[in-house]
């Protein structure tokens, strides 16, 4: 394993983040200030509670959920698809380092980055609601294995993109209705039995309640389906860069 290689590519994409420091973290931060205006505030002050949770609290891992999911997908997708861009992939394709090591730096970077910004936006959110982390080391758990596999989502997306507008497709027009549909804001079981059947081929929704039990123990589906689920997207992600680089597929032609 050429961990100098991993560590090489990691500390690039790190350094392009810190770089933009200031915008990587306002953007959610002001996105989260204004979720809770309007839902925690507005909406809110007309629900009483969820499951014995008040609304605010009951909102915070859907909040976190939202930002984990779109930054991972643009951090590693943004990351993998600007060398394309420029030409410098062949230097990478070119250089004594494996396709596991390019996607473990490259996905590293982008995980890292997903989860400083997912732990930003919790501690953004105790200025506004209290809540209470029941299980820490299972929040800890569902962050890393969210943030890795959308990371590794996002990967595939850059590693697919032929143009800039590629990149925004699949983020704007299916992750964001899958997510604001995947029980962030509102527990799936208010749902009229058809919607609610359908609600459970949505993949946010294993995320979200799985995350969300970790919190205050209320959750849509089992926390072991949740785990089993992410586990199983994570695979899936795994095979398909796999099948990416066996091929050559975006990146020698």
């Amino acid at each position: 394993m050429n961990w100098y290689g991993i560590w090489a590519i990691y500390r690039y994409e790190m350094a392009r983040f810190f770089r933009t420091l200031g915008q990587s973290l306002v953007s959610p931060v002001i996105s989260t200030v204004l979720y809770f205006v309007v839902f925690g505030a507005a909406i809110g002050s007309r629900i009483q509670d969820v499951s014995g949770v008040s609304y605010g609290a009951f909102i915070v891992p859907g909040l976190i959920m939202l930002s984990l999911l779109t930054q991972s997908i643009s951090n590693a997708s943004f990351g993998i698809y600007f060398p394309r861009f420029s030409g410098t992939i062949y230097e990478y394709l070119a250089a004594p380092v494996s396709a596991l090591e390019m996607v473990l730096g490259f996905v590293g970077a982008a995980a890292t980055k997903s989860i400083f910004i997912g732990l930003v936006i919790l501690a953004t959110s105790a200025f506004f609601v209290p809540f209470h982390v029941a299980h820490p080391l299972w929040m800890a758990l569902f962050l890393l294995l969210t943030a890795i596999t959308f990371s590794l989502f996002g990967f595939i997306i850059g590693l697919w993109a032929d143009g800039f507008e590629k990149l925004q497709i699949i983020p704007l027009l299916i992750m964001t209705p899958l997510t604001f549909l995947g029980g962030s804001f509102y527990p799936i079981s208010i749902l009229p039995p058809f919607w609610h059947t359908v609600s459970l081929f949505n993949p946010v929704v294993y995320l979200v309640s799985g995350f969300r039990w970790s919190f205050n123990e209320v959750a849509d589906v089992h926390v072991g389906v949740s785990l089993a689920m992410t586990l199983f997207f994570l695979g899936l992600c795994l095979a398909i860069v796999q099948w990416m680089f066996n091929t050559g597929y975006r990146l020698k032609n």
